[in-house]
């Protein structure tokens, strides 16, 4: 099954909120890239992994090359999550089908995760399966929005959320697993009709509703797995988990 699944890692982004001139996947945790943790479960669950480099994209290109023989799609203007994922997907290999796609600057993720992220896909035969976390304190997370039947019916940034969606406690980590052909379909479909003017990929689910296509959620228990790092605060925190870790398995 591995050899058949392809994941797509967005990594292009500048990562302002640093305050550093590196780019944002190069900062290291516990002394290594936190890309690298992204790419190093990302080749455990798939054949073929594609990076969306951008900002920096040589050095990006160079620093995981030394250890990891993965493809790159290069995305030349930042324009969204939705936009990225347009750049990699004619570098995905023919037959990769479904497409996991994940963040460089989520390096906490699991393989055992993102193992059950693709079995619970594949077993219910869905286009879209997304993967949820509940959290106490959402702030600053997309909220994911289910129909009155339970649906999965789309998801909100929180910038565009309303008061009543923002009391949602599950979250979109931005871990997805989807089937080739709906990607294909959807993002075309994409706009940037929203506050921040950007190819959200979120919107996929808006129009996989849309079309009545199958989507779900499958949950994560643990939710310092998707923690991403945006500030030099959030690169601490998710060093301290790692270290918890390696202490334990110590």
């Amino acid at each position: 099954m591995t050899a058949d699944i392809a994941v797509i890692i967005l990594a292009a982004g500048l990562g302002k909120r640093m305050k550093s001139q590196k780019a944002k996947v190069l900062h290291e945790v516990l002394g290594k890239p936190m890309m690298m943790y992204v790419v190093e479960a990302a080749r455990q669950v798939a054949g073929s992994v594609v990076i969306v480099v951008g900002n920096q994209a040589d050095e990006v290109r160079r620093v995981i090359s030394r250890s990891a023989e993965v493809l790159y799609a290069y995305q030349e203007r930042q324009l969204g999550t939705g936009h990225a994922v347009m750049c990699a997907l004619p570098h995905v290999p023919e037959g990769c089908d479904p497409i996991v796609i994940l963040c460089g600057d989520v390096p906490l993720i699991r393989v055992s995760t993102l193992k059950d992220l693709v079995a619970d896909h594949l077993s219910s035969r869905r286009d879209v399966t997304l993967l949820a976390v509940d959290l106490e304190q959402p702030s600053g997370y997309g909220r994911v929005l289910l129909d009155p039947d339970g649906r999965l019916s789309g998801i909100v940034e929180e910038a565009d959320a309303d008061q009543a969606q923002r009391t949602v406690r599950t979250i979109n980590s931005g871990i997805y697993c989807v089937s080739r052909s709906f990607l294909a379909e959807a993002l075309p479909r994409l706009d940037r009709r929203n506050a921040q003017g950007e190819f959200y990929l979120t919107d996929i689910i808006r129009v996989g509703y849309g079309d009545a296509r199958a989507l779900g959620i499958c949950r994560g228990g643990d939710p310092d797995e998707i923690l991403g790092v945006n500030t030099q605060e959030d690169l601490h925190r998710v060093e301290a988990v790692l270290a918890a870790r390696k202490a334990d398995i110590s």
